[in-house]
């Protein structure tokens, strides 16, 4: 039998080939390829932001009801 890997190890290995790729994409990226990523990123926070405010509001307004 092989021996055991700490999860530890494998999540800080894990951790270095994700950065690693994503320098590397933004290396090879063309300047209209990394805009349509950050308006997606953005627009990606953005809806999340506006989820949990419209949640916010709905649980506020549970509370004065009653």
């Amino acid at each position: 039998m092989g021996k055991r890997v700490s999860q530890d190890l494998i999540r800080q290995v894990m951790a270095e080939l994700g950065s690693r790729g994503g320098k590397r994409s933004l290396e090879t990226m063309t300047p209209e390829e990394r805009s349509a990523r950050a308006k997606k990123a953005a627009m990606a926070a953005a809806k999340k932001r506006t989820a949990e405010r419209l949640a916010r509001e709905r649980k506020s307004k549970g509370s004065k009801q009653k």
